[in-house]
């Protein structure tokens, strides 16, 4: 899959979460590629482009945490339950060396998973990940 590709199915499955929710489930997101090229930025939708990849060390403490020593494969999704303010909600790696990065700057997942419209939303977000899967970035 190519980087626009991915950047449409993306924006497409926020946007159906959000119908599903009936509120956005993540309001900012990134894919972030790993060697780091450009800045590690590949792309980024949301509130805060100036700050974003300023604060990016320090918002991903909390996932960095929650991922060590784990292996993924593409298609393959990892929640931070109490992550706060900017730190990141969720990842999904996408290819081979890259990732996707979601984040509600105001709601933990602990928040969002309490709402029951919350099934719907992750079903659609499952439906994102099979694409990857399927199709990773880069291949």
């Amino acid at each position: 899959m190519d980087l626009e590709t991915a950047r449409r199915h993306i924006a497409t499955c926020l946007q159906r979460m959000g119908a599903c929710y009936l509120q956005p489930v993540f309001d900012e997101w990134a894919i972030l590629a790993v060697p780091a090229k450009t800045g590690g930025v590949l792309a980024y939708a949301g509130p805060r482009a100036e700050a974003f990849l300023r604060q990016l060390p320090r918002d991903a403490e909390p996932l960095r945490a929650a991922v060590a020593g784990k292996k993924f494969t593409e298609g393959d999704i990892e929640f931070v339950p109490n992550a706060a303010d900017t730190h990141y909600d969720a990842f999904m790696k996408i290819g081979p060396a890259s990732y996707l990065v979601l984040n509600h700057s105001s709601r933990t997942m602990t928040d969002i998973r309490a709402d029951q419209k919350w099934l719907k939303a992750q079903a659609v977000l499952f439906e994102l990940s099979e694409k990857f899967r399927a199709d990773p970035l880069g291949s």
